[in-house]
């Protein structure tokens, strides 16, 4: 019986000291959430972590809690080092930054136009209520072909860089 008393003080020591890290991690500011999205039709993880636009950090800081920090520099980074990132202004229910369907990004890893730095895209569907998920960059393209919403590009850039990934990504 003494093998159940070592494992059960083994299993409480565990959790104390999990409980302890993770406390710890949270207090000092030092977790970074990650946020769900869609690329390439699979889910993904990613982070933010600043963000051109004061009004887009601070949208962004409230969604998750942890604080995206306002770099206006970003802002002047060349088109051809930037991705999209689709952010849904309405249409399906989600945790999005407008409570919307997650965001929807282009360029994974591993192709050549990846990139952490995301030209925001916002995603209106014209009919609402006509609205469905999508997940993928081109699934967003066919939704503009056939006019079914419109995009807005507000010059903002955002560092989103990804956790997991299509095709191996951290798992």
């Amino acid at each position: 019986m003494a093998w159940v008393r070592n494992l059960l003080v083994t299993a409480v020591v565990a959790l104390i000291i999990g409980w302890f890290v993770l406390s710890a991690r949270e207090q000092s500011g030092f977790v970074v959430p990650p946020v769900d999205g869609f690329m390439e039709g699979s889910r993904i993880r990613f982070i933010h972590t600043e963000a051109s636009d004061p009004e887009v950090a601070k949208l962004l800081t409230q969604m998750k809690g942890s604080p995206v920090l306002t770099v206006p520099s970003l802002a002047k980074a060349p088109k051809e080092t930037l991705a999209n990132v689709y952010v849904f202004t309405n249409g399906v229910p989600g945790e999005g930054p407008f409570k919307f369907q997650p965001d929807v990004f282009d360029n994974p890893p591993g192709q050549a136009g990846y990139t952490p730095l995301r030209a925001l895209v916002l995603v209106s569907w014209k009919k609402p209520e006509s609205a469905r998920e999508l997940k993928s960059a081109e699934e967003v393209k066919q939704a503009l072909a056939q006019g079914e919403i419109e995009l807005k590009q507000p010059g903002v850039v955002i560092n989103m860089p990804m956790i997991t990934w299509p095709q191996g990504g951290h798992r």
